[in-house]
């Protein structure tokens, strides 16, 4: 195998297989190197579904080598770092790889270090994650066989992938429990690093609904310091606003240490039930290489937010959740990325200057019930760009079925192979 690409890709998800496939529909010919260390292959948007019983944890996963394009080359390899002013790639075993073109999404780093005790007690203790495949199953088990108390769900304040995840499965434990009939025995919070429940009002309302309707107590703001499985005791700070007040008796809490004035208070909850979310941020090859944007604190790879084109490095191009356009870190968001990348790089080997526009699309099905959905969809600005002729802030049956049917039949069979 020769060790220079035409095209080389880091990265096998959704990104790397997308673009890859798309590019070799454009032009059979290309020489293309895809970097994954992973034999399997997950679909991720399912977890949610697995955590709330209604979907098979081995459904999402498949092997790698079923979904490489067949004109493709497979380096089965992890990356230690970039050199891009002499288009390389370093591997782990030492490999050295070229490239004329380097596309680079490998995704997102789940940092759960930095909660402290999250890790060791994942899986046990009534502690569990939709993050994790080996964990997602388990939040399942806790939710059914709930029987009252406190149940915290959190939140990060850093950017993730699927933002709504933290709050899908709530909204869908809220729903299991007041069919149960428990619900009033049920002391719900969610504990969130964002500001607000949702970032496009149109849909932030019909949630707040939901929640109001759950009896969620919501927290924003927060940083989760450690949770304790045996204790069963999650550690938080969070500042007092306008319409959070923090005293001795918030929320039901221990108020274990108060700051000055405008300072975050330091909180200590006992829970029940509590699913956790890690902070997340640029797998660390990237955010200690040169590729990384200086200004991010997460270190994602610095590109034009349009183009998806390195800013300081012309056949460099990135997109995914290791790229720092100010967009949410989706596959909706990918599947629109992933065109406009085909395009730009095709324009630069043609030695074109890339046209092709991304303009900030997402979109978030955020289940607020067993058997209903909204679909939230919107650009860079937070402006609702509906698909279809119906008003999405409205949780649907139709949208349900999609969710749960349509879109993982559709990554499976259509968008790995370039064809959506």
């Amino acid at each position: 195998m020769s060790n220079h690409f035409q095209i080389l890709i880091i990265g096998g998800g959704n990104a790397g297989l997308s673009v890859a496939s798309q590019l070799l529909r454009k032009n059979a010919q290309l020489n293309i190197g895809i970097i994954e260390p992973s034999e399997k292959h997950y679909y991720q948007p399912a977890w949610t579904l697995v955590g709330a019983g209604i979907f098979n944890i081995k459904d999402t996963e498949h092997e790698e080598k079923d979904y490489i394009p067949k004109n493709a080359i497979w380096i089965k390899e992890s990356v230690v770092t970039f050199v891009p002013n002499e288009n390389k790639v370093i591997c782990q075993t030492g490999n050295t790889y070229h490239y004329d073109i380097l596309i680079v999404c490998p995704g997102i780093q789940l940092d759960w270090k930095q909660i402290k005790g999250l890790k060791e007690t994942l899986g046990k203790h009534e502690v569990s994650s939709n993050y994790d495949y080996n964990f997602a199953p388990y939040t399942w088990e806790m939710i059914k066989n709930f029987k009252g108390g406190t149940a915290v769900f959190t939140n990060p304040s850093s950017p993730i992938k699927c933002g709504g995840a933290p709050h899908k499965i709530m909204y869908l434990a809220v729903d299991y429990w007041r069919k149960k009939g428990i619900l009033d025995k049920c002391n719900v919070h969610y504990l969130s690093g964002g500001g607000v429940l949702f970032g496009v009002k149109e849909y932030a309302k019909t949630l707040a609904d939901v929640v109001k309707k759950g009896n969620i107590k919501t927290h924003f703001g927060v940083q989760v310091l450690a949770i304790d499985g045996n204790e069963k005791t999650i550690t938080f700070q969070t500042k007092e606003t306008e319409t959070q007040q923090i005293n001795a008796s918030f929320a039901g809490c221990q108020l274990v240490k108060t700051q000055e004035l405008n300072a975050p208070a330091t909180i200590t909850l006992q829970f029940d039930l509590c699913h956790a979310v890690p902070p997340q941020s640029a797998p660390d090859f990237i955010k200690t290489s040169e590729l990384a944007d200086a200004n991010n604190p997460y270190g994602y790879v610095e590109v034009d937010k349009n183009t998806l084109q390195h800013m300081r490095f012309a056949n460099i191009f990135s997109l995914g959740d290791c790229s720092n356009a100010p967009c949410s870190k989706t596959g909706a968001a990918i599947r629109k990325q992933a065109p406009v990348v085909v395009a730009n790089v095709l324009s630069v080997m043609a030695n074109e200057k890339p046209t092709a526009s991304y303009n900030g699309y997402s979109a978030c099905p955020i289940p607020t019930q067993y058997g209903k959905l909204m679909l939230a969809e919107f650009d860079y600005t937070n402006t609702p760009t509906m698909t279809f002729p119906f008003n999405q802030a409205t949780p649907r049956w139709s949208m349900w079925l999609l969710k749960t049917k349509i879109l993982p039949w559709l990554y499976w069979h259509k968008i790995l192979s370039g064809k959506a």
